[in-house]
C-alpha cells in the first residue's frame, strides 16, 4: 500500500504553490489593520490628508492582491485534493480487484462501495480543504499575535488565553467524536450492504412480497445512522456555544481593556483599531477548530478503513517467473485432488480426471455435491488443499492466472451481463478481437440470433443491469454466446441450460458437437446435456461415486440410472416410450 503521505509528496510542488499563495493572501489580511491605523492615526487624528489618497490605494492593492492569491490558494488545493483522490481510488479499486475469491465470500459488497466511495471523499476533503484550511489557521493564527503583540503585549495576552482555551475545548470535543466516526462509518457500510442487496433482489422481494420486511430492515439501519449522527451533532452543540461564546466576548473585551489604556495615553486610538480589527480576524480561526478536527478525525477514520483493505493480501498468487505455454492445447487432468474450506468443511475429496484436447466430460451430481468447486479449482479462484490440478501437463499454480483463465470460457449457471449492448457483451473479454461476424456466428450457434434480430437495434440493442428485459433463457444464450466466440480451447458449461426448453437446448447440444477443437467440461442437472460426453462422473457428497459412458452408467444401475428414471420415467434412452415384452 502506498502511504498517504507518498501521495502527497507526488504534488510537493503544488502544495508549495498553494502554501506560498495562503501565505501571500494572509499577509495582505495583516496589512489591512495596519492601513486603518495610519488613516486614524495620521489622517484623521493628525490631519495629514496627503497621505489619504496612498492609504486608500493601498487598501484597493490589498484587496485585489487578497483575491488573486485567495483564488489561487484555493484552486490549487482543490486540484491537487482531486488528483490524490482520483489516485487513491484507481489503486484501492485495483489493489480490491487483485484479491482473491474468498475475500469477497466474507465480504459484503456495500462496505466495499463505502470505503472505494465514501472514505475515499473524507481523505479527498483532508488533503484539499481541510488541510489548507489548517495550515491556513496556524500561519494566520501565528501572524496575528506577532501583530498584536507587537502593537501592545499586555494587551495580547487576552486573546492569547482565548486561544489556549478554545483549543483545549477544540482537543476535548474531538477525541468525544473519534469513536463515534467509527461507529457511523460502519454503519454506513451496513446501510449501502442492505440498499445494494435489496435493489439488485427487487424483483425477488416483489415476487415473495416481502416489500415491507425489507423496508423495516432498511429503516433499521437508517434509525442506528440517524442515531448515531445525533449524537455526534448532540457532541457538537455541546461544546460549540463554548467557542461561539469566547469568540463573541474576545473582541468587548479587548475594546474595554484597549480603551483604559487610550485614556491613559499608552496606546493610540490608530492602534486600538487594529488590534480589534485583529482580534477579529483571529475569531474565525478559534470558530474553525472544532470543525476542522471533526473532518479531520473523520479523515483519519477513513484511512483506517482503508488501511484494513490494504492489509488483506491475495491467497491466489502466481510463481515471479510462470510457465507460458506457447499456445494452450486444451488437456485438463485433476490427480488426486480434495478442497476443503477455512473452517474445515470438506468440498471435494480424491478427485481425478482427464479430459483430451477437444474432448468431452460431463459432470453431474445432486446440488451441493462440489460441481461448481471443480471450476472454481480449474480457474484458481481457490486452490486445491490436496492433490493437483493440470492444464497441458503443466500445473496451474506453476501457469500465469492471466493466460490460465484467458483461454477458459465459462457459462456460469447465475448469468451476470452488464447494462451495455448485446454485442458489447458477447464480445466481454476479447474486446478489440471479436468482430461483428464472429457475433453473429456465436449467436446462432446459441440459438440466440433468432431473438436478437427481431430486436429493433438487433446487436446494438441495451439491456439493462444483469440483463434486465430479457428472459432467463435469453440471458443464458447470449451468455453461451460470449463463450463460444472467444474460440477458447476450454469451454466450462456450468448447468448453462436450465433454463432452456429441451428442443433449444438439443440444438445447441448439436452445435457444440461440432466444436471438435474444444474441451468441453459440461456440469448439468439433465442427463441430455451430458449423455454424448466422453465420460460422465457422478459426485455425491464430494466423491466420485461413480463414472463412465452413458451407456456404461446405465447398465450400473446406479445413481445415474435412478436419474435418467427420475427425468424420463417411461421414455427409453432415445425418448420414445418403451414397450413391455
Amino acid at each position: 500500500m502506498k502511504k498517504l503521505s507518498t501521495y502527497l509528496l507526488e504534488h510537493k510542488f503544488g502544495y508549495l504553490l498553494g502554501f506560498l499563495s495562503m501565505v501571500i493572501a494572509v499577509s495582505l489580511d495583516m496589512v489591512s489593520p495596519q492601513l486603518t491605523r495610519h488613516i486614524i492615526d495620521d489622517v484623521i487624528v493628525g490631519g495629514d490628508l496627503s497621505r489619504l489618497k496612498y492609504l486608500l490605494g493601498g487598501i484597493l492593492l490589498v484587496g485585489a492582491g487578497r483575491c488573486v492569491f485567495g483564488y489561487t490558494k484555493e484552486f490549487t488545493f482543490d486540484r491537487i485534493g482531486s488528483f490524490i483522490a482520483t489516485d487513491m481510488r484507481k489503486d484501492l479499486f485495483a489493489h480490491i480487484q487483485s484479491l482473491s475469491a474468498d475475500y469477497f465470500d466474507r465480504t459484503n459488497t456495500g462496505e466495499l462501495m463505502s470505503r472505494v466511495k465514501d472514505d475515499i471523499d473524507r481523505i479527498w476533503n483532508a488533503v484539499s480543504y481541510v488541510s489548507m484550511l489548517i495550515l491556513e489557521v496556524i500561519f494566520h493564527t501565528a501572524i496575528v499575535l506577532f501583530c498584536m503583540y507587537s502593537l501592545n503585549w499586555k494587551l495580547a495576552l487576552i486573546p492569547t488565553l482565548a486561544m489556549l482555551i478554545t483549543g483545549s475545548i477544540a482537543i476535548l470535543e474531538e477525541r468525544r467524536l473519534g469513536d463515534i466516526y467509527e461507529d457511523i462509518s460502519e454503519e454506513n457500510a451496513a446501510l449501502n450492504t442492505v440498499a445494494e442487496e435489496n435493489l439488485a433482489g427487487v424483483r425477488t422481494v416483489k415476487a415473495f412480497a416481502r416489500e415491507k420486511y425489507e423496508i423495516g430492515k432498511f429503516l433499521s439501519h437508517n434509525n442506528r445512522y440517524y442515531e448515531l449522527n445525533m449524537r455526534q451533532s448532540k457532541v457538537f452543540v455541546k461544546y460549540y456555544p463554548y467557542f461561539s461564546l469566547i469568540t463573541k466576548l474576545l473582541p468587548l473585551i479587548v475594546l474595554l481593556f484597549g480603551g483604559s489604556l487610550v485614556i491613559n495615553g499608552r496606546l493610540t486610538i490608530g492602534s486600538l483599531s487594529a488590534f480589534v480589527e485583529y482580534s477579529m480576524n483571529i475569531v474565525w480561526p478559534m470558530e474553525m477548530l472544532g470543525w476542522l478536527s471533526n473532518d479531520f478525525s473523520s479523515a483519519v477514520g477513513s484511512y483506517r478503513k482503508i488501511r484494513k483493505i490494504y492489509a488483506e493480501k491475495p491467497t491466489i498468487t502466481e510463481p515471479e517467473v510462470p510457465k507460458m505455454l506457447p499456445g494452450v492445447q486444451g488437456k485438463v487432468e485433476f490427480k488426486n485432488v480434495s478442497f476443503h474450506k477455512e473452517d474445515g468443511h470438506e468440498i471435494l475429496h480424491d478427485i481425478s480426471f482427464h479430459v483430451k484436447p477437444g474432448g468431452t466430460i460431463g459432470i453431474m451430481g445432486a446440488t451441493g455435491a462440489g460441481k461448481t468447486s471443480i471450476i472454481q479449482l480449474l480457474q484458481r479462484l481457490y486452490d486445491a488443499t490436496d492433490g493437483s490440478i493440470y492444464v497441458d501437463d503443466v500445473n496451474i499454480r506453476d501457469m500465469s492466472l492471466k493466460q490460465l483463465r484467458s483461454n477458459i470460457s465459462i457459462v456460469m449457471q447465475d448469468v451476470f451481463l452488464f447494462s451495455d449492448t448485446i454485442s458489447e457483451n458477447v464480445k466481454l473479454g476479447k474486446r478489440n478481437l471479436v468482430d461483428l461476424s464472429t457475433i453473429r456466428g456465436a449467436s446462432s450457434c446459441a440459438q440466440a440470433s433468432d431473438f436478437i434480430e427481431k430486436l429493433d437495434e438487433q446487436y446494438d440493442t441495451v439491456i439493462g443491469e444483469r440483463g434486465v428485459g430479457l428472459s432467463g433463457g435469453q440471458k443464458q444464450r447470449i451468455s453461451i454466446a460470449r463463450a463460444i466466440a472467444k474460440k477458447n480451447p476450454i469451454l466450462v458449461l456450468d448447468d448453462s441450460t436450465s433454463a432452456l426448453d429441451m428442443e433449444t437446448e438439443y440444438a445447441i447440444q448439436q452445435a457444440l458437437l461440432e466444436l471438435t477443437d474444444t474441451t468441453k467440461l459440461i456440469i448439468a442437472h439433465r442427463i441430455s446435456a451430458v449423455r454424448n460426453a466422453d465420460e460422465i462422473i457422478v459426485l455425491e457428497n464430494g466423491s466420485i461415486k461413480e463414472r463412465g459412458t452413458h451407456e456404461s452408467l446405465l447398465a450400473q444401475k446406479g445413481l445415474y440410472y435412478e436419474t435418467w428414471q427420475a427425468q424420463y420415467g417411461a421414455l427409453g434412452t432415445d425418448g420414445h416410450e418403451r414397450k413391455e415384452a
